[in-house]
């Protein structure tokens, strides 16, 4: 079985095959040029995104500077996705972002992992795996998500997490690794953080 095919169905394969990498210098390209803008080109940044990104919903927001292995073209945006600075997309596979989420800075998602076995390492094998994010989520600063992750609708994930499994819809999450803290309840119809009451008619 050749690395396309292997690459394909998620089976580690040589990330150094020049069949597999095609194209991806001109797709970081259009990448450093987004990076460059000024933060008043806002047309000219809408034109990039959409020159970058799978699929750009409307009213995203992508601070820079972004990182990417293929200059975003394997992320998929819904609508209204605010990206802070110094998100990392490792996008050798799909990561699908749903409408209305909030990325922090210096957020990792990362599609791409190596063997544990030591060997393969030395043999330049990897292994590709999609990343799910569902609608409304909302991802602190510095949460590092692994391959193959999906993170259900409304859930929020604490600063400084590392999302090795799946994470249900509703809930709150935190640590290292990352598990399910508690649900979203009608207390957070209340408050909005620390015991600070919440204003604002639901």
């Amino acid at each position: 079985m050749d690395d396309l095919t292997r690459k394909a169905n998620g089976l580690p394969y040589h990330y150094d095959n020049p069949e597999l990498t095609k194209g991806q210098f001109g797709f970081q390209e259009v990448l450093y040029e987004y990076n460059a803008t000024r933060p008043t080109q806002t047309e000219e940044r809408q034109r990039l995104l959409h020159d970058m990104f799978a699929e750009v919903g409307p009213g995203c927001h992508v601070e820079t500077p972004l990182h990417a292995n293929w200059g975003g073209h394997h992320v998929h945006l819904g609508e209204g996705v605010y990206c802070n600075s110094n998100v990392t997309f490792v996008d050798d596979a799909d990561i699908y972002i749903g409408d209305f989420c909030l990325i922090a800075p210096n957020v990792v998602i990362s599609t791409s992992g190596h063997p544990i076995l030591p060997i393969l390492r030395t043999q330049h094998y990897v292994y590709n795996m999609a990343v799910h994010i569902g609608r409304n989520v909302w991802i602190g600063s510095g949460v590092q998500i692994l391959p193959g992750v999906t993170v259900g609708d409304n859930s929020v994930i604490g600063a400084g997490s590392v999302v090795t499994n799946d994470i249900p819809d509703n809930v709150v999450a935190f640590g290292v690794p990352c598990r399910v803290v508690r649900d979203i309840s009608d207390y957070d119809r209340e408050y909005y953080a620390k015991e600070r009451r919440l204003d604002i008619a639901q």
